[in-house]
C-alpha cells in the first residue's frame, strides 16, 4: 500500500536565500587561508576545490526538490488529478524543468571552469576563474527564483492536504451544498468540519474515521456540487468529482427533501443523472436527509416518481454487484442529523455494502486460488452416542463457589454510601473497625470528664508506672552527658572557691544580659568613639582591680594595654644616651643612635607597630614561635589544591580577550587539531 505523505517535503528556500546556503556553506566547509607564495598547484588546488564543493551543494539542494516532489504520472490518478486540479499541472511541471535545468547549467558551468583552473598561471588569474564561476552559478540560481517561490506555495499547500489512502476502505459523501454533509461526518467520526447554514462552507476535501466490525473506514466529506456543465465547474467543485472519479468507494449521495437547502428535489435529482456515470461498480445509497423537517412521506408525487427513479439507478449497482433486484434494503434511506435518527443504520448500511463488495472482488481474483490451497477446514463427526461432559475436579469448583460468595456478601464504602443516599448524607463511621471485647460497645459515647477527672488522664492503666521509668532514664542521660558548659563539681571545691565561683556565674549572667540589651539596640544606638565613654567601664585601672581581686598580678597585663593604645601622630622623643634607661631630658643630638632599637624608639608612630605573623600571642594556644610557623606553613598547603581548583566568579576583575584566537587565527589546516 502506498502511503502519500507531502508534509515531510523540504522548505524551498527563494533565490536570495539559496545562494546565501550554498555561499556560507563552501566558506564554512573549505580552506580560506591562501598565500601568493604556495606553488601554482596548490593554488590551482585550492580554487578548483571551492568551484567543485558550490557545484556539489547546489546539484544535492535542487535534486532534493526534484526528487521530492511527486511526479504526477507515477503517482495515484486520484492524486495526480487533484494536484492538476488545484495547480495545474503545465505550471507544475514547468517548473520542476526549470529547477533541472538550472541544476545541468550549473554542471556545466563548474565543469568548464575547472578546466580553465587548470591552466591558471597566477593567484589573480586563478581567483578570478573562482569568481566568475560562482558568480554564474548564483546568476542561473537567481533566474530561477520565481519558479522556487512557485513551488514552495505548492508546497506549503500540499502540506495542508488532508492524508488520503486511495486503496483504503473508503466511504465518499456527495450532493448539493448545504444538504447536511459536513454534519453527517461530524456525527459517525471524530472529524471536526464547520458547519453554517449557507452553501460552500466546506471548500476542500476533508477526512474522518470511523470502525464497523473492528476494521477501520475511511470518510470523505466532498465540498457541494452544482448542476451546470463540467467545463464552468470550479476548483472546490472539481475537488469532488475528482474524488468520485478515482476512488473506490461506497457514495452516499444526500437528498434535502425538506428543500431548506435552496435546491428543490427536481434540481437535486436532475445533478444526480448528471454524474451517475460516476457511480459506476461502486455501491450506491441515496440518503434521504432532514426528516425531522419533512418526512419522506410527506412529499409530492412529482417529488416521489423522481425518488423513485433515483432509487431504479441505485438499484442498479446492486445487480452489478451480483445481488437479486427485489432486494431494495440498503439501497434508499431515511435520517436527521439534528436528532440523529437513522445516523448510524446509514453508516452501517454503506460499510455492508462495501466490505461485501470488496470480498467479492477478492474471491473473483486470481489471488483467492493460492490462497485457499493453504487452507484446510475440518468438520468433525460424532463418533458415537454417548455423552462426555467436561470433567472439572471438586476442589476447582468449590473454590468458584467460594470466590462468587465472597463477592455477593463483600460490600464496599462506595456500596453502603449509594444505599444510604449518597456523597454528602452518608457519613462512613470510624468506629466500626474497633477491636473491643463487647460489639454492642462501638458506638457508645466515650466521656472526657468524669467524677472531676479528666478520662485521657487514666486511659493506660500503667502510666504513672511508665512515667516514672521515664523521668529516671532522663536522669541518667543527664549525669552520663553532663551539661554543655564547663561545670565543676561543688563537693571537692573549698569554701574560697565556691565564692569565686559564684562570683564568676554571676558575672557571667550580667555579660549575657548587657550583650543581648546591646544586641537588640544595635541598629539605633550610635557608635561612640572610647573617649566620650562617660562611663569608663574599660580603664586599666579596673581591669586591675578585678585581676588583684582574683589573685593575678595585672602589671604585664596593664604594661601591654598601654603599649598597644600608643596615641596617633605622636610627637617625634628625644633619645636617649645609651646609658639613660629612663628616658632623661638630655637633647637629642645630631649623632648616630647607640643601636637599631632605640632609633626604633626615638621615632614618631602614626600608628601601633605590626606583630611579626609567627610571634605567639597568649590565647592562641602555640608553645613557641616555631610552632606557630609550622601551623601556617601547613594551613597554606591546605588550601593550595583549592585554590588552583578554583574558578572565575561574578566578582573576580576580568580583563576581556579582545581578540579570541578562535575568530581571528584562520582556519586550520588539515589533520592539525595542536590549537585545541
Amino acid at each position: 500500500m502506498v502511503q502519500y505523505n507531502f508534509k515531510k517535503m523540504t522548505v524551498v528556500p527563494n533565490g536570495k536565500d539559496f545562494i546565501d546556503i550554498i555561499l556560507s556553506r563552501t566558506q564554512r566547509q573549505t580552506p580560506t587561508v591562501v598565500h601568493k607564495g604556495y606553488a601554482i598547484s596548490r593554488l590551482r588546488q585550492f580554487y578548483m576545490r571551492k568551484v567543485k564543493y558550490t557545484q556539489q551543494n547546489f546539484h544535492e539542494k535542487l535534486s532534493t526538490i526534484i526528487d521530492e516532489f511527486p511526479r504526477l504520472d507515477d503517482i495515484h490518478p486520484f492524486y495526480g488529478d487533484l494536484l492538476h486540479v488545484l495547480y495545474n499541472k503545465d505550471h507544475f511541471k514547468l517548473a520542476l524543468g526549470q529547477i533541472n535545468s538550472a541544476r545541468t547549467l550549473i554542471g556545466k558551468i563548474s565543469k568548464d571552469y575547472v578546466k580553465l583552473l587548470k591552466y591558471g598561471n597566477s593567484l589573480y588569474r586563478c581567483k578570478c576563474l573562482k569568481v566568475a564561476a560562482l558568480g554564474r552559478m548564483c546568476t542561473v540560481i537567481k533566474r530561477i527564483g520565481p519558479s522556487l517561490a512557485y513551488l514552495e506555495q505548492i508546497r506549503q499547500h500540499m502540506a495542508r492536504l488532508p492524508s488520503i489512502d486511495p486503496n483504503t476502505r473508503t466511504v465518499l459523501i456527495c450532493g448539493y451544498p448545504n444538504v447536511g454533509k459536513s454534519s453527517f461526518i461530524n456525527k459517525i467520526t471524530r472529524a471536526d468540519v464547520d458547519v453554517q447554514p449557507y452553501a460552500f462552507t466546506t471548500k476542500s476535501l476533508f477526512v474522518g474515521h470511523t470502525d464497523y466490525k473492528y476494521l477501520r473506514y475511511q470518510v470523505i466529506d466532498t465540498p457541494g456540487i452544482l448542476d451546470r456543465p463540467f467545463e464552468d465547474r470550479n476548483i472546490i467543485e472539481m475537488c469532488s468529482i475528482t474524488a468520485l472519479a478515482h476512488l473506490r468507494a461506497a457514495v452516499l449521495f444526500f437528498l434535502d427533501i425538506s428543500g431548506s437547502c435552496g435546491y428543490n428535489i427536481a434540481q437535486q435529482a436532475s445533478l444526480f443523472h448528471s454524474i451517475k456515470s460516476l457511480f459506476m461498480n461502486k455501491p450506491l445509497i441515496i440518503v434521504c436527509n432532514k426528516t425531522d423537517l419533512q418526512p419522506l412521506e410527506g412529499i409530492s408525487e412529482e417529488d416521489k416518481k423522481l425518488v423513485a427513479e433515483m432509487k431504479n439507478e441505485a438499484m442498479k449497482t446492486v445487480i452489478g454487484q451480483g445481488g437479486e433486484a427485489t432486494n431494495d434494503e440498503g439501497v434508499l434511506l431515511t435520517m436527521s442529523t439534528l436528532t440523529e435518527e437513522g445516523v448510524i443504520s446509514v453508516k452501517n448500511a454503506a460499510c455492508e455494502r462495501l466490505l461485501n463488495q470488496r470480498v467479492e472482488l477478492k474471491m473473483k481474483s486470481k489471488k483467492i486460488n493460492e490462497c485457499l490451497n493453504r487452507f484446510h477446514v475440518a468438520l468433525p463427526k460424532q463418533r458415537d452416542s454417548k455423552e462426555r461432559p467436561p470433567c472439572i475436579p471438586q476442589a476447582v469448583l468449590e473454590a468458584k463457589s467460594k470466590q462468587a460468595a465472597e463477592k455477593e456478601k463483600r460490600s464496599t464504602e462506595r456500596d453502603l454510601e449509594n444505599e444510604n443516599g449518597g456523597a454528602g448524607v452518608y457519613s462512613s463511621s470510624l468506629k466500626k473497625h474497633y477491636i473491643l471485647a463487647n460489639d454492642e460497645w462501638k458506638e457508645d459515647v466515650m466521656p472526657e470528664i468524669l467524677d472531676g477527672y479528666n478520662v485521657c488522664d487514666f486511659v493506660d492503666p500503667d502510666i504513672f508506672h511508665r512515667l516514672k521509668e521515664l523521668e529516671r532514664e532522663e536522669g541518667l542521660r543527664h549525669e552520663e552527658q553532663g551539661d554543655d558548659d564547663f561545670e565543676m563539681d561543688a563537693l571537692k571545691l573549698t569554701p574560697e572557691e565556691q565564692g569565686m565561683l559564684s562570683e564568676i556565674r554571676k558575672k557571667r549572667s550580667k555579660f549575657i544580659q548587657q550583650h543581648r540589651i546591646k544586641k537588640s539596640t544595635a541598629e539605633s544606638r550610635p557608635i561612640v568613639p572610647r573617649k566620650f565613654d562617660k562611663d569608663r567601664e574599660f580603664t586599666t585601672k579596673r581591669m586591675g582591680r578585678q585581676l588583684t581581686k582574683l589573685g593575678i598580678d595585672p602589671t604585664m597585663a596593664i604594661n601591654r594595654a598601654r603599649s598597644r593604645s600608643v596615641s596617633r601622630g605622636r610627637k617625634r622623643e628625644r633619645s636617649v644616651d645609651g646609658g639613660d634607661t629612663d628616658g632623661g631630658d638630655a637633647m637629642d643630638m645630631d649623632v648616630d643612635a647607640p643601636n637599631k632599637k632605640q632609633r626604633m624608639l626615638s621615632r614618631s608612630h602614626s600608628r601601633s607597630r605590626s606583630r611579626p605573623p609567627i610571634e605567639v600571642v597568649p590565647g592562641e594556644g602555640f608553645k613557641d614561635s616555631s610552632q606557630k610557623a609550622k601551623a601556617i606553613k601547613k594551613a597554606r598547603k591546605s588550601n593550595m589544591m583549592r585554590n588552583k581548583n578554583a574558578r572565575r566568579g561574578e566578582a573576580d576583575r576580568v580583563i576581556p580577550t579582545l581578540k579570541p584566537k578562535h575568530l581571528f587565527s584562520g582556519k586550520r589546516s588539515i589533520g592539525k587539531t595542536q590549537r585545541r
